[in-house]
């Protein structure tokens, strides 16, 4: 039996100002409403939207670089994964990215290629840039979190993809989506592709972006926090979680990561919301340790795995997996990826870089253009205070926001897919 963990989460946190709404039913387990519930159990089945069962998605492979040398211990990951889903005739195209740390074949791209599929589009699904497989495999640099270099890379898989099928598939019209980080990736695609111009995207919809990637990733390590005996614990208190779910499940169970799994941990758990925000620091702790061991393998930096250690293709990551889960996405900024970049450009600021790695670096931009649209909670649990303000601001009637759903809880609710869906439709 497979037993992990990973709470599918990332994005922001949030304040007043929701608008647009009619009213707008999201129950949860709780006899009182929590976000932190919302964000790991998501969407009741009583309020999902009908879809066909299963997935249409077909798994495939493609080699991006192709004289890039890989790192034994990553073998297994040189040609980059992705995922499809063709109409018969001719159709619209729409692109899914994935949030921090997910795959292209994860639960919430999933249930989006399910919903876009199945209303008559042409589906590819995306990895994370945050994701092993895509790091190894479509990273230029192996050094991920760049808003402008992730959206090259990203950019760059949809090139190589698209002409692997242009001349087997027909289509009218091209689309982006995506949810958490993958909703802020998909701002910076669609800004680049009015410069290169590949697909001229016809519409964008960012679901639960970040605003300030800085001031998220803090937060979530903050979350971390609550882990009881803080961040040293983790290795013990991650396993005593493994011990507890696991007795929901029998032998012959197929464990994947899935609202099924996050049901059976909530119940096996039973935790308060202290405990709920210390699952959802856990998972991004997860997503951090997998991040940072496989860049510094990569590059040699010597961050985590001294720089004169070579892994072979039957190394165990050992001891240093229980270091990397000890480093946090802000230690990964300051240590790691700030350092890398100012060898690059010496006239780097720290705390300007920081702040360059937000939306409102593209607030000029998206006020000239109609074709990006987003769709966002007022609750969700990663924004800074004030910080959901940006988007009716910014966005106006094209920000569709939520009273509640926590971060990308309500994203298979009956009334979301319904909007993801409209807003390709218009």
């Amino acid at each position: 039996m497979k037993r992990a963990l990973t709470v599918l989460v990332a994005g922001l946190l949030s304040t007043t100002c929701w608008s647009n709404q009619q009213p707008y039913d999201f129950p949860t387990l709780g006899a009182e409403y929590s976000k932190y519930e919302a964000t790991v159990i998501g969407t009741l089945p009583e309020v999902q939207a009908d879809l066909p069962e299963g997935s249409p998605l077909k798994n495939r492979r493609i080699e991006i670089f192709e004289d890039r040398e890989v790192p034994e211990p990553f073998f297994f990951d040189a040609e980059l994964g992705y995922s499809t889903a063709w109409q018969d005739d001719e159709a619209p195209l729409v692109f899914l990215i994935a949030g921090t740390g997910a795959s292209h074949s994860g639960k919430k791209n999933t249930d989006m290629a399910r919903a876009y599929h199945h209303a008559g589009f042409h589906v590819v699904s995306i990895s994370s840039p945050t994701y092993m497989n895509f790091i190894v495999a479509a990273s230029n640099s192996g050094v991920p979190g760049h808003a402008y270099e992730d959206a090259k890379d990203i950019y760059r898989v949809m090139e190589t993809v698209w002409d692997e099928f242009k001349d087997d598939i027909q289509v009218s019209d091209f689309y982006v989506a995506g949810y958490s980080l993958g909703g802020f990736n998909a701002a910076f695609v669609t800004k680049l592709d009015e410069d290169r111009k590949v697909f001229n995207f016809r519409k964008a919809l960012l679901i639960n972006p970040p605003v300030s990637l800085y001031n998220s990733i803090s937060l979530l390590d903050r979350m971390s926090q609550n882990i009881p005996g803080g961040t040293d614990n983790f290795s013990k208190f991650f396993d005593k979680l493994l011990v507890e779910v696991g007795k929901a499940y029998t032998d012959s169970d197929n464990v994947e990561m899935d609202g099924e799994f996050l049901f059976k941990a909530y119940k096996a758990v039973n935790p308060d919301n202290e405990e709920l925000a210390a699952l959802i620091g856990v998972s991004f702790r997860i997503s951090s340790a997998s991040l940072i061991y496989t860049s510094d393998v990569i590059n040699k930096r010597g961050f985590v795995v001294p720089a004169n250690v070579t892994m072979g293709a039957n190394s165990s990551p050992g001891a240093y997996e229980i270091v990397s889960h000890q480093v946090g996405f802000t230690d990964y900024f300051h240590g790691y990826f700030y350092p890398y970049y100012k060898e690059q450009h010496p006239e780097l600021d720290r705390e300007g870089f920081a702040r360059s790695m937000n939306l409102a670096a593209l607030e000029p931009y998206f006020k000239t253009t109609d074709k990006i649209e987003v769709m966002h909670n007022v609750d969700d649990i990663i924004l800074e205070p004030g910080e959901i303000d940006f988007f009716p601001r910014v966005f106006g009637d094209r920000a569709k926001i939520y009273p509640k759903g926590g971060h990308c809880g309500n994203m298979a609710h009956k009334d979301n897919v319904a909007h993801m869906i409209n807003v390709f439709k218009q």
